[in-house]
């Protein structure tokens, strides 16, 4: 039987925004959806400040691209990374897109991949916008991702135990107690917590793992004053408590 053919996914990366020390955590993230064949960096590389992108470039396949301050002030990065992420949705090639930022001028780019059915993980900092966050399919914070890393690497044992975790939101909390209300429950009150996953997945961009968690189970479990959980044979249910 032949191997399963694996998604053609596409990372775009603003080096003016975000740090080169979450590519790692980020690539790992973006196996999820396929296999990461198109890897750009954007760019004044004459900058001294973006020095360390050029360190890593090779290590991780990066291809550099060269985007000069034609305005003092000013960079032209968002421009030339929306138009070659156009030109790769018009290729009909590419099926999903990483872009690492936290520039809201992605906004719009973003509505647009995703209006052609195409999964966009946006991955940037905790001072990315709302509105960025919000219109990519996930959002992941690349300086929890990197801490998660470093806590994984030093513990192994305790990162998959939760080293690491910060408190949920409660806006968190009430989506996820939304999803399960109108997720298909049994005469118990439990319902699956896969399609639960979904229905939140498909309301909103959070991702388990900006709050230190492997599994949206993880997450659940430790909250066990809101939630209870039952694994059955069939898989792992939910019940909202209060």
């Amino acid at each position: 039987m032949p191997e399963k053919e694996l998604k053609n996914i596409a990372l775009l990366i603003d080096a003016d925004n975000v740090s080169p020390a979450g590519i790692d955590p980020v690539l790992t993230v973006l196996a999820e959806l396929g296999q990461v064949n198109i890897r750009r960096t954007y760019g004044n590389w004459a900058k001294a400040a973006l020095s360390n992108w050029d360190k890593i470039s090779h290590r991780y396949g990066l291809q550099p691209v060269q985007q000069f301050d034609l305005t003092k002030g000013k960079n032209a990065t968002d421009i030339a990374m929306t138009i070659d992420a156009m030109d790769l949705l018009n290729t009909g090639k590419v099926d999903g897109f990483g872009i690492m930022s936290s520039d809201s001028d992605f906004t719009p780019l973003v509505t647009r991949l995703r209006q052609d059915g195409m999964t966009v993980y946006g991955f940037g900092t905790e001072k990315a916008p709302e509105a960025f966050r919000t219109a990519c399919s996930r959002f992941l914070d690349v300086d929890k991702l990197i801490a998660a890393a470093a806590n994984e690497e030093e513990s192994p044992d305790l990162a998959g135990a939760g080293g690491g975790r910060t408190p949920v939101d409660e806006d968190v909390i009430e989506l996820l107690a939304a999803a399960w209300k109108a997720a298909k429950r049994d005469k118990h009150g439990f319902a699956s917590l896969s399609e639960v996953g979904n229905i939140a997945n498909n309301r909103s961009s959070f991702d388990v793992r900006n709050f230190g968690y492997r599994r949206l189970s993880d997450l659940i479990e430790a909250n066990a004053d809101r939630f209870r959980v039952e694994r059955r044979d069939g898989g792992v249910f939910v019940k909202r408590l209060r």
